[in-house]
């Protein structure tokens, strides 16, 4: 059964459900800083868009994710991406993933912004016990991400995935648990507070 759609906002950002008329501001938030030319982003070719969102939405379909698209209130723009996906309903767990954002909204308050609401939506609509979050292990700066977040690394996978270039990755395991989440909120919170000042 596919997760119920929804809209999860604050001040900062909208979390959209993914859908086709995303894909024009989703072109222009990836050709900002070439990102389909990044070894660690999951952001389609130019052209590759629509098969992008054709293939997240299949998997909502099938109950194994949910994708959204990013807005930027202060600016209205869609900036990037995001997802569950891998989600289990026994015990209730999921993934948080396949993020990208503009090169422009990058490091700024947008990524701590999805995440916290992301997370709280995880833990208090969905009622999962247990957030993961998995990453290459080349990309020391997604991991430094993740642990900012407050989240635990659980180990290892070795030879997990294949990277869009056809190579193997070993892939970076994290997770956050449900008795977590409060301090991890407030964290979150305080972090935020302090990005407003240098977003762009």
């Amino acid at each position: 059964m596919p997760l119920p759609l929804a809209v999860l906002e604050d001040d900062h950002v909208a979390l959209e459900p993914l859908q086709h008329d995303h894909i024009p501001g989703l072109e222009a938030a990836a050709a900002d800083g070439e990102l389909w030319n990044l070894w660690f982003t999951s952001a389609p070719a130019p052209g590759k868009m629509g098969q992008y969102v054709d293939k997240a939405l299949a998997g909502h379909q099938a109950g194994l994710m949910l994708p959204f698209a990013v807005r930027e209130k202060r600016s209205g723009e869609i900036v990037g991406t995001t997802r569950f996906y891998d989600y289990v309903d026994d015990p209730r767990r999921v993934a948080i993933g396949y993020t990208w954002y503009a090169k422009r909204w990058q490091k700024s308050h947008v990524n701590t912004a999805c995440k916290r609401l992301l997370l709280k939506h995880a833990f208090e609509t969905l009622g999962c016990v247990a957030v993961e979050f998995h990453t290459d292990h080349r990309n020391q700066d997604s991991q430094r991400a993740i642990e900012r977040l407050g989240a635990v690394r659980e180990g290892v996978l070795r030879n997990h995935k294949r990277r869009p270039d056809g190579s193997l990755r070993d892939t970076v395991c994290y997770s956050i648990l449900d008795r977590e989440w409060a301090d991890v909120e407030k964290w979150l919170g305080l972090r935020l507070g302090r990005l407003i000042g240098t977003r762009p």
